[in-house]
């Protein structure tokens, strides 16, 4: 069986994208800060009869996310596709926001993203197959002076599927994001969409991976 990891799963895309390729037959690894809301989302997925499991990891933490990956690596014998879905989404301008939580902000909106993709790269690319799917936003396109710290996330996340795709593809890896341009609520039409968009990306003949795909309603 693969196994599919979650990097920040929440209520939304992250519970959507996993249900998604568990409906395909994949084993689904959750994680998030937050243990007890991370095993209702385990919970649903077990009584629709799918194997799920619930690890916490703080996504602000490289150490930790990387160790994470490689202890699903191990449990499992093996890591498929990594899903990086974690950001703090902060409505504050410059002249707004602390530096203490800016930079709070973009370890886990990008750094956490570096520190996943590092080390599920490592183990992709030995093995010469993978996934590594990351959560973008349209606001990595089109910047928003109110929400400038997930801005710059987005925008990291973005340059990083972009700088990485060709590499990875090398070693039959497949980097991806798609760029969400949409609002999405947990339960909603619009995370099941940007599931699928995903699994899309996921699925795609390796002569015709693209980097990324872009949500929209």
């Amino acid at each position: 069986m693969k196994t599919f990891l979650s990097i920040g799963t929440g209520p939304g895309i992250g519970y959507e994208t996993a249900a998604r390729f568990a409906r395909e037959g994949f084993r689904v690894v959750l994680s998030a800060r937050n243990l007890d809301k991370l095993k209702v989302l385990v919970k649903r997925l077990e009584e629709a009869g799918y194997e799920a499991y619930a690890e916490q990891v703080d996504a602000a933490d490289p150490h930790a996310v990387a160790q994470l990956i490689a202890e699903t690596q191990a449990r499992f014998t093996g890591l498929d596709v990594t899903h990086y879905n974690a950001a703090i989404i902060r409505q504050a301008s410059l002249a707004d926001q602390p530096l203490e939580t800016f930079n709070h902000d973009l370890n886990v909106n990008i750094g956490g993203a570096l520190a996943a993709a590092q080390a599920s790269l490592n183990i992709m690319c030995a093995r010469k197959s993978g996934t590594l799917l990351l959560t973008g936003g349209f606001f990595g396109i089109e910047p928003n002076a109110d929400y400038l710290s997930l801005s710059l996330g987005k925008a990291g996340i973005r340059a990083l599927a972009a700088g990485l795709f060709e590499s990875a593809k090398n070693d039959h890896v497949h980097v991806a994001t798609v760029t969400v341009a949409a609002f999405v609520e947990p339960e909603s039409e619009e995370a099941v969409g940007v599931a699928q968009a995903f699994w899309n990306l996921h699925n795609q003949k390796e002569s015709s991976w693209t980097a990324e795909a872009t949500y929209s309603r």
